[in-house]
């Protein structure tokens, strides 16, 4: 039973506090889908505690078969998916969706982490990496989704700059990244380039293009310090507001919250990345280091990217907030990030006891 205990309580603690919020703030507004939320958190969590319990170390000889059953997963969509806003993303499961885009999250980190503990960080192995990374995001910017492509390239690259790559390759592919902005703009759909174009100028298609985001930031500036109390929020209750579940929970939270319910949740989250940080400062070893380098990326990215455009201040992309947006996929798989980092702190205090002992 010894095994059984979760000693990883910072990330347990703040995980619960996070993903308890976003079921109050869903249940506000339909008891239905809090109720199912639940049920994903309960199994997310149950998750979450079984991969702590392993040593990560041993997960390196499962890389290569998830790595593939990623890329097969993706595909699958496109022959078993079901459309949803113009979007094939889910693999219906009886009363479930699976989405295989968040899935491809904790998968490409394990990938990539067990990738560069064998290579060192050379133009070779830099030009390696992006080739088995571009499969994975290539079918999930075709599906299309352009957030989940967004957060596993943030991935790649938080993950490569960790891999010990010098000054002067990380200026140069700075350089190059800064180079392919404008050429990635041709690759947008229409609507993705619309969101972009309308962030810069949303007053002049308030009906529109620059209607989420205006609907957004009033939803933000009318809950003032204590918020309208929960459940009361006229822009997410008389769905003003869209997506006020997923994409736009911050929002919601802040107009019924308001700025302390807000900030609180931002404490959260940074106290959540840096203990994460702290995790990966002791790691045991390299494959730890950056298992916990993908996770941060990642969580850090969404967090960021989510609450820039909840207040205005990135433009509109699909991108859910880590634990508390509706949505079972992005839950479980963002416990399973977090049952990795719990994993690597716990086994690098078990293996300080036994040099202890010895």
């Amino acid at each position: 039973m010894k095994n059984l205990q979760i000693k990883n309580w910072p990330i347990t603690i703040i995980s619960f506090l996070l993903f308890s919020v976003g079921i109050l703030v869903i249940y506000s507004s339909s008891p239905e889908l809090a109720l199912q939320q639940s049920f994903f958190a309960i199994v997310g969590f149950l998750i979450f505690v079984f991969i702590a319990q392993f040593d990560y170390r041993s997960i390196k000889n499962l890389v290569t078969p998830i790595y593939f059953l990623t890329i097969i997963l993706l595909v699958v969509v496109f022959v078993l998916g079901i459309e949803t806003r113009g979007s094939i993303r889910w693999i219906p499961l009886g009363p479930f969706n699976m989405q295989p885009s968040e899935f491809a999250k904790p998968a490409l980190i394990l990938f990539l982490a067990h990738f560069w503990t064998r290579n060192v960080s050379s133009w070779k192995s830099i030009l390696t990496s992006l080739i088995l990374f571009l499969p994975i995001s290539f079918l999930v910017f075709k599906q299309p989704d352009l957030g989940s492509t967004m957060t596993i390239t943030a991935i790649w690259i938080g993950i490569l700059f960790s891999s010990g790559i010098s000054t002067k390759k990380l200026v140069t592919l700075v350089i190059i990244g800064v180079l392919f902005i404008p050429v990635s703009w041709f690759l947008l759909h229409d609507y993705q380039k619309e969101r972009i174009t309308s962030f810069f100028a949303p007053e002049t298609d308030p009906l529109g293009r620059g209607y989420n985001l205006i609907q957004s930031t009033i939803a933000v500036g009318s809950g003032e310090l204590l918020g309208r109390g929960l459940g009361r929020g006229t822009q997410s209750r008389l769905q003003f507001l869209p997506e006020f579940r997923t994409d736009f929970i911050f929002a919601s939270i802040a107009e019924e919250l308001g700025f302390i319910g807000a900030l609180l949740i931002l404490i959260l989250y940074l106290i959540l990345l840096f203990y994460l940080l702290w995790v990966a400062k002791e790691a045991y070893d390299f494959f730890g280091f950056l298992l916990i380098s993908g996770v941060v990326s990642m969580i850090s990215f969404q967090t960021v990217v989510n609450i820039g455009m909840n207040i205005g201040l990135l433009p509109i992309t699909g991108i859910t907030l880590p634990l508390i947006s509706y949505g079972g996929s992005s839950l479980i798989a963002t416990f399973i990030c977090l049952g990795l980092a719990a994993s690597v702190i716990k086994y690098k205090k078990r293996i300080d006891m036994e040099l202890k002992e010895d």
